[in-house]
């Protein structure tokens, strides 16, 4: 991996861009206030009236019912809007994008071509409301990641993961498919490339991850849809080795999400205490009983499997192999995660994103509804849910103290959840990224 080519090519992608006319123009004010019609109140889950959120220094300073008058303070007037807080989606892949090329790009494709690629996918992630995400797998992200903390390209707050943690042929085995004289070449791959089969390789793999710069650990506990292998649902860590993974990651302050399709593979990461499964295809009674004694957060992705059962359909659009496991597992998420809300388990937004289009996120809340999920507990899964998973306690609530990231949607999405696909004003640790054309004038 060339970094130096990698950090150029995300520079040059970013630096023409400015967040915002405020950016681009004289020094934005020190207050900004924003006048929200309706607020949604994460913490309870109801949508409040009329309020003035004051933003100061990236930070949410103070938050006032009614329309306050500040002559020392912008104006920007959400008339017509509720004022969430910015969205998080817990499962996104942001340096690609599914596509019936995709099996073949890693071989003709270098990490600056994903790399060019992962900026435009951040700025459409970020401008559909996602002020934060957390992307469970991939190199690049993690220097997309640094980019974006840097100011040099617009996108989401990111929690990376980098490099999954598989077993030899499990979901994340960055050499399956390859044939016998190129897997031959290349040779078997290891801890640091994410691919263990011991406890002792489990500890090197995290500390891998820890010496490569990632925020969480990603593991894939069972087989998976779209890798080049035929089962999507076996079992591919003894709970020794992930107990091993969570013990090591434990010590550098990392929270493991295990992807997992199948309920063997399911129990054994919740028994090995992962913080999240993700997917969850087959979970039945027996694994949401024990996610409940154990605290474990779901992360449903059913964005994901609609999205892979209907191009199961296409011809050629995925490897023989893939294809029955994409139509049968896919249509399946949905239902699973209305039995799980059903059933008392602890639900938190995520998409799967790069296995869909990108800036499509927030079509899950849609599905998250039709699954039986009250509108205002999936915005919850998305707010304060999501900053619960990711263990930080400064944002996914509007009050004062917390980051300034707030989404705004023209009418009220606790009564049609569809307001969210209609995004018109996103702001990330108080720099407006976009804006209604017109804004109500300022009182």
């Amino acid at each position: 991996m060339n970094r130096t080519a990698l950090a150029l090519a995300l520079a040059a992608c970013g630096l023409p861009a400015a967040p915002d006319a405020l950016a681009a123009g004289p020094a934005a004010p020190r207050t900004l206030a924003l006048h929200c019609e309706r607020v949604f109140d994460a913490r309870s889950g109801k949508v409040l009236g009329e309020h003035t959120v004051l933003v100061r220094d990236g930070r949410i300073a103070e938050v006032i019912p009614g329309r306050a008058k500040l002559a020392d303070a912008e104006s920007i007037v959400l008339a017509d809007h509720t004022c969430t807080p910015g969205w998080t989606d817990l499962h996104v892949h942001l340096d690609g994008e599914s596509s019936p090329q995709s099996y073949s790009e890693g071989f003709r494709l270098d990490p600056v071509d994903f790399a060019y690629r992962s900026v435009g996918y951040a700025e459409k992630t970020l401008m559909a409301g996602f002020t934060s995400v957390r992307d469970l797998g991939g190199e690049v992200t993690l220097h997309l990641r640094d980019a974006v903390n840097q100011g040099a390209v617009k996108g989401p707050r990111i929690f990376a993961a980098g490099t999954s943690i598989a077993t030899t042929g499990g979901h994340a085995d960055p050499t399956n498919g390859f044939n016998t004289h190129l897997s031959h070449l290349m040779g078997p791959p290891g801890p640091t490339e994410g691919v263990i089969n011991s406890i002792d390789d489990a500890r090197q793999a995290v500390r891998q991850r820890y010496k490569d710069g990632s925020d969480v650990i990603k593991i894939t506990a069972t087989g998976g849809v779209l890798s080049y292998a035929k089962s999507g649902d076996a079992p591919q860590f003894t709970v020794d080795e992930v107990k091993a993974i969570v013990d090591t990651a434990r010590d550098y302050g990392f929270r493991v999400a295990a992807h997992a399709h199948g309920k063997e593979g399911m129990k054994r990461a919740i028994l090995g205490g992962v913080t999240s499964i993700e997917h969850g295809t087959y979970m039945d009674d027996e694994v949401m009983g024990l996610m409940k004694q154990h605290g474990t957060w779901y992360v449903p992705t059913i964005s994901a499997g609609r999205f892979v059962a209907e191009k199961a359909k296409i011809d050629g659009y995925f490897p023989a192999v893939v294809r029955p496991k994409a139509e049968r597992i896919g249509a399946l998420i949905q239902d699973t995660a209305g039995k799980a809300y059903r059933n008392g388990v602890k639900i938190a937004f995520g998409t799967d994103m790069g296995v869909g289009p990108h800036g499509d996120n927030a079509r899950e809340f849609v599905y998250m509804v039709e699954a039986g999920m009250p509108a205002a507990y999936a915005l919850q899964a998305a707010t304060i849910r999501a900053a619960e998973v990711l263990g930080v306690d400064d944002q996914g609530v509007i009050e004062a103290g917390k980051r300034a990231d707030i989404v705004a949607v023209p009418g009220n999405p606790v009564d049609d959840i569809n307001a969210v696909l209609k995004v018109d004003f996103v702001m990330k640790d108080g720099q407006v990224y976009r804006r209604p054309t017109l804004d109500a004038p300022a009182q």
